[in-house]
Protein backbone atom coordinates (compact mmCIF):
# COMPACT_ATOMS: atom_id res chain seq x y z
CA UNK A 1 0.00 0.00 0.00
CA UNK A 2 2.92 2.34 0.23
CA UNK A 3 4.09 1.77 -3.56
CA UNK A 4 4.61 5.09 -5.16
CA UNK A 5 3.30 6.95 -2.34
CA UNK A 6 4.69 9.57 -0.40
CA UNK A 7 4.31 9.70 3.21
CA UNK A 8 5.33 12.06 6.31
CA UNK A 9 6.82 11.97 9.41
CA UNK A 10 6.52 14.39 11.99
CA UNK A 11 8.98 14.50 14.82
CA UNK A 12 11.18 12.24 12.27
CA UNK A 13 14.63 12.69 13.22
CA UNK A 14 13.64 10.92 16.54
CA UNK A 15 13.81 7.13 17.55
CA UNK A 16 10.66 6.32 15.26
CA UNK A 17 11.72 7.94 13.22
CA UNK A 18 14.81 6.55 12.09
CA UNK A 19 13.32 2.92 12.78
CA UNK A 20 10.87 4.03 9.81
CA UNK A 21 13.32 4.86 7.62
CA UNK A 22 15.45 1.59 8.22
CA UNK A 23 12.08 -0.58 7.37
CA UNK A 24 10.82 1.68 4.38
CA UNK A 25 14.11 3.21 2.95
CA UNK A 26 14.75 0.13 0.65
CA UNK A 27 10.93 -0.42 -0.13
CA UNK A 28 9.14 1.14 -3.60
CA UNK A 29 7.88 4.16 -1.25
CA UNK A 30 7.67 7.33 -3.55
CA UNK A 31 9.36 9.41 -1.04
CA UNK A 32 9.79 9.84 3.00
CA UNK A 33 9.75 13.55 4.47
CA UNK A 34 11.17 14.07 7.69
CA UNK A 35 9.83 17.20 9.25
CA UNK A 36 11.02 18.37 12.43
CA UNK A 37 12.44 21.74 14.29
CA UNK A 38 15.97 20.35 14.74
CA UNK A 39 18.11 21.31 12.18
CA UNK A 40 21.06 19.38 13.67
CA UNK A 41 19.55 15.97 13.67
CA UNK A 42 18.24 16.68 9.96
CA UNK A 43 21.35 17.73 9.19
CA UNK A 44 23.15 14.68 10.93
CA UNK A 45 20.51 12.15 9.13
CA UNK A 46 20.67 13.80 6.13
CA UNK A 47 24.41 12.77 6.03
CA UNK A 48 24.45 9.37 7.28
CA UNK A 49 21.33 8.49 4.84
CA UNK A 50 22.51 10.32 1.60
CA UNK A 51 19.36 8.62 -0.27
CA UNK A 52 17.60 11.44 -2.67
CA UNK A 53 14.03 9.75 -1.39
CA UNK A 54 14.42 11.29 1.96
CA UNK A 55 13.29 14.97 1.98
CA UNK A 56 13.83 17.13 4.94
CA UNK A 57 11.58 20.23 6.00
CA UNK A 58 12.24 22.25 9.33
CA UNK A 59 9.46 23.46 10.89
CA UNK A 60 7.04 23.07 13.47
CA UNK A 61 4.12 21.43 14.47
CA UNK A 62 2.76 24.31 16.63
CA UNK A 63 3.49 26.63 13.40
CA UNK A 64 0.56 25.69 10.99
CA UNK A 65 2.35 27.28 8.17
CA UNK A 66 4.58 25.47 8.84
CA UNK A 67 2.89 22.36 8.78
CA UNK A 68 0.95 23.15 6.19
CA UNK A 69 3.68 23.92 3.51
CA UNK A 70 4.98 19.85 4.22
CA UNK A 71 1.41 18.72 3.10
CA UNK A 72 1.24 19.07 -0.52
CA UNK A 73 1.03 15.80 -2.21
CA UNK A 74 1.30 13.37 1.16
CA UNK A 75 -0.51 10.33 1.39
CA UNK A 76 0.17 9.05 4.52
CA UNK A 77 0.90 10.18 7.77
CA UNK A 78 2.82 8.94 11.10
CA UNK A 79 2.48 11.83 13.62
CA UNK A 80 4.99 11.29 16.36
CA UNK A 81 6.31 14.72 17.02
CA UNK A 82 5.72 15.02 20.92
CA UNK A 83 7.35 16.45 24.01
CA UNK A 84 8.10 12.70 25.42
CA UNK A 85 10.18 13.80 28.42
CA UNK A 86 8.12 13.38 31.80
CA UNK A 87 10.35 15.97 33.88
CA UNK A 88 10.34 18.76 31.75
CA UNK A 89 6.69 18.37 30.86
CA UNK A 90 6.12 18.44 34.39
CA UNK A 91 7.97 21.68 34.67
CA UNK A 92 6.83 23.35 31.45
CA UNK A 93 2.80 21.91 31.11
CA UNK A 94 2.23 24.33 28.66
CA UNK A 95 4.69 23.54 26.47
CA UNK A 96 3.46 20.32 26.42
CA UNK A 97 -0.42 21.05 25.70
CA UNK A 98 0.83 23.57 22.75
CA UNK A 99 3.15 20.78 20.99
CA UNK A 100 0.92 17.24 22.16
CA UNK A 101 -2.25 19.13 21.61
CA UNK A 102 -1.99 22.26 19.78
CA UNK A 103 0.23 20.98 17.60
CA UNK A 104 -1.49 17.71 16.90
CA UNK A 105 -4.78 19.58 16.25
CA UNK A 106 -2.57 21.73 13.51
CA UNK A 107 -1.54 18.33 12.00
CA UNK A 108 -5.17 16.77 11.42
CA UNK A 109 -7.07 20.10 10.51
CA UNK A 110 -3.83 20.35 7.47
CA UNK A 111 -3.87 16.61 6.81
CA UNK A 112 -8.01 17.13 6.33
CA UNK A 113 -7.69 20.27 4.24
CA UNK A 114 -4.80 18.44 2.34
CA UNK A 115 -7.15 15.28 1.83
CA UNK A 116 -4.40 12.75 3.29
CA UNK A 117 -5.61 9.75 3.41
CA UNK A 118 -4.32 8.09 6.34
CA UNK A 119 -3.30 9.46 9.85
CA UNK A 120 -1.50 7.66 12.54
CA UNK A 121 -1.08 9.66 15.54
CA UNK A 122 1.43 8.07 17.95
CA UNK A 123 0.62 7.91 21.56
CA UNK A 124 1.91 6.29 25.22
CA UNK A 125 0.82 3.80 27.66
CA UNK A 126 1.25 7.17 30.27
CA UNK A 127 -2.26 8.53 28.80
CA UNK A 128 -3.97 5.79 30.18
CA UNK A 129 -5.04 6.98 33.46
CA UNK A 130 -2.49 10.01 33.32
CA UNK A 131 -0.93 10.89 36.59
CA UNK A 132 1.77 13.17 34.74
CA UNK A 133 1.30 16.17 32.44
CA UNK A 134 3.14 14.46 29.41
CA UNK A 135 0.43 11.65 29.55
CA UNK A 136 -2.34 13.92 30.45
CA UNK A 137 -0.82 16.12 27.49
CA UNK A 138 -1.10 12.49 25.42
CA UNK A 139 -4.60 11.66 26.60
CA UNK A 140 -5.75 15.03 25.98
CA UNK A 141 -4.02 14.36 22.00
CA UNK A 142 -5.74 11.17 21.57
CA UNK A 143 -9.27 12.79 22.50
CA UNK A 144 -8.48 15.06 19.94
CA UNK A 145 -7.68 12.36 17.07
CA UNK A 146 -10.27 10.61 18.21
CA UNK A 147 -12.97 13.56 17.68
CA UNK A 148 -12.23 14.91 14.59
CA UNK A 149 -11.71 11.15 13.14
CA UNK A 150 -15.22 10.71 14.81
CA UNK A 151 -16.66 13.91 13.03
CA UNK A 152 -15.12 12.70 9.42
CA UNK A 153 -17.05 9.21 9.79
CA UNK A 154 -16.91 6.18 8.30
CA UNK A 155 -16.71 7.70 4.50
CA UNK A 156 -13.84 10.74 5.31
CA UNK A 157 -11.31 11.11 2.58
CA UNK A 158 -8.72 11.05 5.71
CA UNK A 159 -8.79 8.18 7.99
CA UNK A 160 -7.28 9.36 11.38
CA UNK A 161 -6.71 6.62 14.08
CA UNK A 162 -4.58 6.46 17.44
CA UNK A 163 -1.49 4.01 18.31
CA UNK A 164 -0.59 3.62 21.75
CA UNK A 165 2.35 1.33 22.66
CA UNK A 166 4.43 1.13 26.08
CA UNK A 167 8.20 1.77 27.24
CA UNK A 168 10.16 1.12 23.62
CA UNK A 169 13.38 -0.20 24.90
CA UNK A 170 16.27 1.88 23.89
CA UNK A 171 14.70 4.93 22.55
CA UNK A 172 16.45 8.43 23.41
CA UNK A 173 15.91 9.54 27.03
CA UNK A 174 14.62 5.72 27.79
CA UNK A 175 16.87 3.59 30.96
CA UNK A 176 18.39 0.95 29.11
CA UNK A 177 21.58 3.12 27.66
CA UNK A 178 21.55 5.11 31.19
CA UNK A 179 22.30 1.83 32.92
CA UNK A 180 24.67 0.31 30.09
CA UNK A 181 26.45 3.81 30.59
CA UNK A 182 26.62 3.29 34.17
CA UNK A 183 27.96 -0.39 34.25
CA UNK A 184 30.71 0.63 32.08
CA UNK A 185 31.88 3.91 33.61
CA UNK A 186 32.36 1.59 36.90
CA UNK A 187 29.66 3.69 39.05
CA UNK A 188 26.08 2.57 40.82
CA UNK A 189 23.50 1.42 38.66
CA UNK A 190 20.42 3.55 39.56
CA UNK A 191 16.97 1.81 40.21
CA UNK A 192 14.12 3.60 41.02
CA UNK A 193 11.70 0.39 42.32
CA UNK A 194 12.73 -3.04 42.18
CA UNK A 195 8.97 -4.33 41.61
CA UNK A 196 7.79 -1.56 39.37
CA UNK A 197 6.81 -2.68 36.24
CA UNK A 198 6.81 -1.73 32.29
CA UNK A 199 5.78 -3.03 29.33
CA UNK A 200 8.68 -4.19 27.20
CA UNK A 201 8.76 -3.27 22.97
CA UNK A 202 11.36 -2.96 20.58
CA UNK A 203 11.35 -0.25 17.98
CA UNK A 204 10.30 -2.66 15.36
CA UNK A 205 7.12 -3.28 17.38
CA UNK A 206 6.19 0.16 17.52
CA UNK A 207 6.49 0.44 13.83
CA UNK A 208 4.64 -3.29 13.30
CA UNK A 209 1.72 -1.37 15.31
CA UNK A 210 1.13 2.04 13.24
CA UNK A 211 1.40 -0.25 9.76
CA UNK A 212 -0.94 -2.65 11.63
CA UNK A 213 -2.91 0.61 12.28
CA UNK A 214 -2.68 1.66 8.82
CA UNK A 215 -4.11 -1.55 7.13
CA UNK A 216 -6.65 -1.97 9.45
CA UNK A 217 -8.15 1.33 11.05
CA UNK A 218 -11.13 3.16 10.61
CA UNK A 219 -11.65 6.44 11.71
CA UNK A 220 -11.33 7.41 15.38
CA UNK A 221 -9.83 3.64 16.21
CA UNK A 222 -7.39 3.37 19.06
CA UNK A 223 -4.71 0.32 18.75
CA UNK A 224 -2.80 -0.97 21.41
CA UNK A 225 -0.34 -4.36 20.62
CA UNK A 226 -0.06 -6.48 23.48
CA UNK A 227 3.15 -7.03 25.24
CA UNK A 228 5.36 -8.44 27.91
CA UNK A 229 6.23 -6.77 31.18
CA UNK A 230 9.45 -6.98 33.37
CA UNK A 231 10.11 -6.05 36.84
CA UNK A 232 12.97 -3.47 36.83
CA UNK A 233 14.84 -5.68 38.58
CA UNK A 234 14.42 -8.61 36.26
CA UNK A 235 15.48 -6.15 33.66
CA UNK A 236 18.87 -4.61 35.50
CA UNK A 237 19.69 -8.10 36.36
CA UNK A 238 19.63 -9.38 32.52
CA UNK A 239 21.66 -6.18 31.80
CA UNK A 240 24.01 -7.14 34.57
CA UNK A 241 24.05 -10.72 32.95
CA UNK A 242 24.90 -9.29 29.53
CA UNK A 243 27.48 -7.47 30.39
CA UNK A 244 28.98 -9.22 33.01
CA UNK A 245 29.08 -6.42 35.39
CA UNK A 246 29.21 -6.74 39.18
CA UNK A 247 28.08 -3.02 39.80
CA UNK A 248 26.01 -2.06 42.45
CA UNK A 249 22.68 -1.54 42.29
CA UNK A 250 21.28 1.33 44.22
CA UNK A 251 17.50 2.20 44.91
CA UNK A 252 16.59 5.67 44.33
CA UNK A 253 12.88 5.87 44.92
CA UNK A 254 9.95 6.62 42.77
CA UNK A 255 10.47 9.40 41.33
CA UNK A 256 7.91 12.57 40.37
CA UNK A 257 5.10 11.83 38.40
CA UNK A 258 6.20 7.63 38.00
CA UNK A 259 3.48 4.84 38.17
CA UNK A 260 4.25 1.66 39.47
CA UNK A 261 3.32 -0.11 36.52
CA UNK A 262 1.69 1.21 33.28
CA UNK A 263 -1.93 1.01 31.96
CA UNK A 264 -1.95 0.21 28.05
CA UNK A 265 -5.64 -0.12 28.04
CA UNK A 266 -8.48 1.23 30.78
CA UNK A 267 -11.35 -1.01 31.90
CA UNK A 268 -13.70 1.22 30.24
CA UNK A 269 -11.70 0.52 26.78
CA UNK A 270 -11.74 -3.04 27.56
CA UNK A 271 -15.42 -3.25 27.89
CA UNK A 272 -15.30 -2.58 23.96
CA UNK A 273 -11.82 -3.69 22.89
CA UNK A 274 -11.99 -5.99 19.73
CA UNK A 275 -9.09 -8.91 20.30
CA UNK A 276 -7.23 -9.28 17.01
CA UNK A 277 -4.84 -11.32 18.12
CA UNK A 278 -1.70 -9.52 18.78
CA UNK A 279 -3.33 -6.32 19.00
CA UNK A 280 -6.42 -4.56 20.52
CA UNK A 281 -8.77 -2.59 18.54
CA UNK A 282 -10.91 -0.45 20.61
CA UNK A 283 -13.40 1.72 18.38
CA UNK A 284 -14.56 5.24 18.70
CA UNK A 285 -17.61 5.89 20.87
CA UNK A 286 -19.85 6.98 18.03
CA UNK A 287 -22.71 8.14 19.86
CA UNK A 288 -24.14 12.40 19.98
CA UNK A 289 -24.26 14.84 22.42
CA UNK A 290 -27.13 13.55 23.87
CA UNK A 291 -26.73 13.55 27.23
CA UNK A 292 -29.23 10.36 27.95
CA UNK A 293 -27.27 8.20 26.16
CA UNK A 294 -24.36 9.48 28.79
CA UNK A 295 -26.04 9.90 31.78
CA UNK A 296 -28.96 7.62 31.51
CA UNK A 297 -27.32 4.24 30.07
CA UNK A 298 -24.92 2.54 31.80
CA UNK A 299 -22.23 -0.73 31.02
CA UNK A 300 -22.77 -2.89 34.07
CA UNK A 301 -20.29 -5.04 32.00
CA UNK A 302 -17.11 -2.24 33.44
CA UNK A 303 -17.26 -3.04 36.75
CA UNK A 304 -16.08 -7.04 35.97
CA UNK A 305 -13.54 -6.15 33.89
CA UNK A 306 -9.78 -5.35 34.63
CA UNK A 307 -7.98 -2.58 32.70
CA UNK A 308 -4.69 -4.60 30.94
CA UNK A 309 -1.26 -2.98 32.53
CA UNK A 310 1.89 -4.21 33.05
CA UNK A 311 1.44 -5.81 36.41
CA UNK A 312 -1.34 -8.28 34.86
CA UNK A 313 0.54 -9.03 31.08
CA UNK A 314 3.03 -11.69 30.52
CA UNK A 315 6.19 -11.79 33.34
CA UNK A 316 9.32 -11.74 31.73
CA UNK A 317 12.23 -13.71 33.57
CA UNK A 318 15.80 -12.61 33.13
CA UNK A 319 16.68 -15.64 30.87
CA UNK A 320 13.79 -13.66 28.41
CA UNK A 321 14.41 -10.43 29.17
CA UNK A 322 17.91 -11.21 27.77
CA UNK A 323 16.50 -12.79 24.54
CA UNK A 324 14.83 -9.52 24.33
CA UNK A 325 17.77 -7.18 25.26
CA UNK A 326 19.44 -9.06 22.63
CA UNK A 327 17.39 -7.60 19.66
CA UNK A 328 18.60 -4.58 20.21
CA UNK A 329 21.92 -3.52 17.45
CA UNK A 330 23.20 -1.58 20.22
CA UNK A 331 23.70 -4.07 22.62
CA UNK A 332 24.22 -6.39 19.94
CA UNK A 333 27.37 -4.18 19.04
CA UNK A 334 28.20 -3.64 22.17
CA UNK A 335 28.60 -7.81 22.80
CA UNK A 336 30.54 -7.59 19.63
CA UNK A 337 28.08 -10.12 17.78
Amino acid sequence: MFKDKILLVTGGTGSFGNAVLQRFIKSDIKEIRIFSRDEKKQDDMRHHLQNPKVKFYIGDVRDKRSVDSVMQGVDYIFHAAALKQVPSCEFFPTQAVRTNVLGTENVLDSAIEHEVKNVVVLSTDKAAYPINAMGISKAMMEKVAIAKGRQLGENGTTTICCTRYGNVMASRGSVIPLWVEQMKSGSSVTITDPGMTRFMMTLDDAVDLVIYAFQHGNNGDLFVQKAPAATLDVLVRALKELYRSDAEVKVIGTRHGEKLYETLVTREEMAKAIDMGDYYRIPCDTRDLNYDKYFVEGNEEIAKIDDYHSHNTRRLDVEGMKQLLLKLQFIREDLGL
